[in-house]
């Protein structure tokens, strides 16, 4: 596709000037931060003992911990190459479903250079197909397979993380070829890959970590929006069917709680992976570089720590009952309406339809901001709507212990830090436009609250 960009306007690796999650330091506390919490939310809650309020429980659970981690078994525990070979396996196998299952081929949002990028949209079906291969072999052989994960669940987390790291020293060398061909004397002989806005700074360490190529890829397979659909995404309601089939085989039946979080858990995800195309208009896509943070993200903090509650009710089952069980349905039923509702209302309107005819402020870039819907109560509808689903995820545990409730606080800190980077993003493209909108739209996420 012909650029439409004036010559010589497009600058493919741009320095970058400003630094997000506190620079240098910062990613290097991210980086080590993500794993040690998914290792804790597993580790520092058993079948036998799980951290419970107040916190002064909390403090001497903890002091046992450190007690068993004195010991070189211990370390030993949390790796081993067949569970490597097992994570690698099912990485493997997405790629093939993706490669060879059928999908609508579509195109991404215009990038600096003019062109836009095709993608194939296919994730529901490998979902669907993964699903189904599950079914058959527990109808067949029982939960055996399943319990595997929960079996080598730390050791699986390691090769997740092992993975990311991986990935991530892959895209940033990669991000650098034309520079590795010029040194060895091929100037120009590789095209320099176009590197997001924010990835290209002095700093190779922050750089590794935010992500310094915007478009990773081998071929015509893009290693971000790879990410963001399949292998991660499945893989969490693979794990937590895993913690089903415990309960099952632990208990002799399946309890209310641990059935409505792990429906709730899937049918997010199978919502997401049937909407697809919504996600090349994101972020994540669209703006920001692929590295360690988005790689981390996808492959071990999401299937990982999202599952903690469906984990969390496998070794300490609650049963809720009919009236608790409505009441939970009711949060999850507002959560959902807000969230799809708020996202196809942006989708439409960005395709150029508004079949509504809801209000928008018209920019000086020549483009619209809606100011009515459910875009006229908050600036991010779809993330209050995503924040309310996530109590819903969390409420069956009851209130025993803090643990199934880290997914509620973290995702209000995670939503909060986009909500001021989408915020930012829009100041810049806007200017003295986005002031007028803010005045349109005061409320940021929540209205009349925050």
């Amino acid at each position: 596709m012909a650029s439409s960009k004036p010559a010589g306007s497009y600058v493919a690796a741009p320095r970058s000037t400003n630094f997000e999650f506190g620079g240098t330091a910062g990613a290097l506390g991210v980086t080590l931060a993500v794993p040690f919490f998914s290792y804790w939310l597993t580790l520092a809650c058993s079948e036998n003992a799980c951290p419970a309020w107040p916190m002064s429980s909390f403090i001497d659970f903890h002091k046992q911990g450190w007690e068993a981690m004195s010991s070189l078994d211990w370390w030993k525990g949390l790796w081993s190459w067949q569970a490597t070979g097992v994570y690698c396996a099912w990485y493997f196998w997405t790629v093939v479903c993706w490669a060879v299952l059928p999908g609508k081929e579509l195109e991404g949002v215009e990038l600096r250079n003019g062109k836009k990028l095709k993608y194939t949209h296919n994730a529901f079906f490998t979902m669907a197909l993964t699903l189904a291969l599950i079914a058959i072999t527990t109808f067949t052989r029982g939960v055996g397979p399943l319990l595997y994960i929960v079996n080598h669940y730390t050791e699986l987390i390691s090769a997740a993380a092992a993975m990311s790291f991986v990935q991530a020293c892959f895209v940033y060398a990669q991000s650098h070829q034309s520079d590795i061909a010029a040194h060895f004397g091929y100037k120009n002989a590789i095209e320099q890959p176009m590197l997001a806005l924010g990835g290209n700074t002095s700093s190779p360490l922050y750089n590794w970590f935010i992500g310094r190529g915007l478009n990773p890829r081998i071929g015509t397979f893009d290693i971000k929006s790879f990410n963001e659909m399949r292998p991660g995404l499945i893989l969490w309601v693979i794990i937590d069917l895993a913690f089903v089939a415990k309960q099952w085989n632990d208990l002799g039946r399946i309890t209310d709680s641990i059935l409505l979080t792990v429906a709730f858990h899937s049918w997010y995800v199978l919502d997401a992976e049937w909407n697809e195309p919504a996600i090349l208009t994101t972020m994540d896509i669209t703006t920001d570089g692929f590295g360690f943070m988005l790689a981390v993200g996808d492959l071990l903090w999401v299937p990982f720590t999202y599952s903690t509650t469906a984990r969390y009710l496998a070794l300490h089952p609650v049963d809720i009952g009919l009236l608790g069980t409505a009441g939970i349905l009711a949060v999850q039923l507002v959560g959902y309406t807000i969230f799809r509702g708020s996202n196809n209302e942006k989708n439409e309107f960005r395709k150029g339809n508004n079949p509504k005819n809801r209000t928008f402020l018209q920019t000086e870039r020549g483009t619209k901001l809606l100011t009515s819907g459910w875009w006229g109560l908050s600036r991010h509808p779809n993330y209050m709507g995503d924040w309310l689903m996530s109590w819903a995820w969390c409420l069956p545990a009851g209130f025993s212990s803090p643990i199934p409730y880290y997914y509620v606080i973290f995702f209000a800190i995670l939503l909060v830090h986009r909500q001021m980077r989408d915020d930012e993003a829009c100041a810049h493209k806007y200017k003295k436009d986005w002031e007028t909108y803010k005045k349109i739209v005061p409320s940021r996420i929540i209205p009349y609250i925050y």
